[in-house]
């Protein structure tokens, strides 16, 4: 039903990886990567943790057992997470590797007794790290890891990629996708704002807050809230139309009254002759 009017928007003016056949789609699903006009940041870490790592090291950090600790990796980022599951729920906790910008989130449950949390991560550049996280009852953290190796090996990449083919449209979409979350211009895109009143639709309020457009693409920051009274959770194929190229969704699950940011990416309309 979204899909549908969000085509009528388009022409008037306009974690857990989901997939449509074919098509990549972005589900970030409970972190909070939202825009800013949709909802307010999480109030930062009092103080960053700043680690220097090689591969197979064993990092040493502290997690929040009240919010939620964000671990990123300079110049790579991580591509898997491992940790063995309990049998009891109290000894359990939630590692989330966010695909966007391929951060892990770690939060605890709460009454949980865990005094340390311990899992591997894997790095899209091919290095492994064994985490040993001390449980304190603080605020959001935020870990940085650089690794020397892994930022000499981007370079060396990057510098490779300059001779390689142009990408692929589900790769641009892909991209493009990372863009609006980050709220950046890149060159080949005008980003607009267009003034458009929210639309009521069904048990949502939807309104487009912002467009990329491009050449061969075009890409759509849409606020929805949940104007009912109870939980709901939002579905790919509700917020985007058929031909979507690549979706992200901030927060698919919505409380009363609260409001998340779908991304989506759609190729670029074509006038009829």
């Amino acid at each position: 039903m979204i899909g549908e009017v969000f085509v009528a928007m388009s022409v008037g003016g306009g974690f857990v990886l989901a997939s449509r056949a074919g098509q990549p789609s972005l589900q970030l699903a409970g972190l909070g990567l939202v825009g800013v006009s949709c909802l307010a940041f999480a109030t930062p870490a009092f103080a960053d943790q700043t680690v220097e790592v090689s591969d197979n090291a064993r990092v040493e950090c502290v997690a929040s057992q009240t919010d939620l600790t964000r671990i990123s990796l300079v110049g790579d980022e991580f591509a898997s997470v491992s940790k063995v599951q309990p049998s009891n729920p109290l000894d359990d906790f939630a590692v989330v590797n966010e695909p966007t910008r391929g951060d892990i989130y770690l939060s605890v449950p709460e009454g949980s007794r865990l005094k340390s949390l311990s899992f591997f991560g894997t790095s899209k550049r091919g290095f492994v790290y064994k985490f040993a996280c001390k449980v304190e009852a603080i605020e959001a953290q935020q870990i940085f890891l650089s690794n020397p190796d892994a930022t000499a090996k981007a370079d060396l990449v990057s510098t490779n990629e300059e001779d390689e083919e142009a990408p692929d449209t589900d790769e641009t979409a892909v991209r493009l996708i990372q863009t609006m979350v980050s709220q950046k211009v890149v060159p080949g895109y005008r980003l607009e704002r267009p003034t458009l009143v929210p639309v009521k639709v069904g048990q949502l309020i939807v309104q487009q807050v912002a467009q990329y457009a491009g050449q061969d693409v075009t890409g759509h920051v849409i606020r929805i809230e949940n104007a009912s009274g109870q939980t709901l959770t939002l579905a790919e194929g509700e917020v985007a139309p058929l031909d979507a190229l690549a979706v992200a969704i901030s927060n698919p699950t919505l409380e009363p009254r609260q409001a998340t940011t779908v991304y989506v990416v759609v190729p670029k309309r074509k006038l009829s002759r």
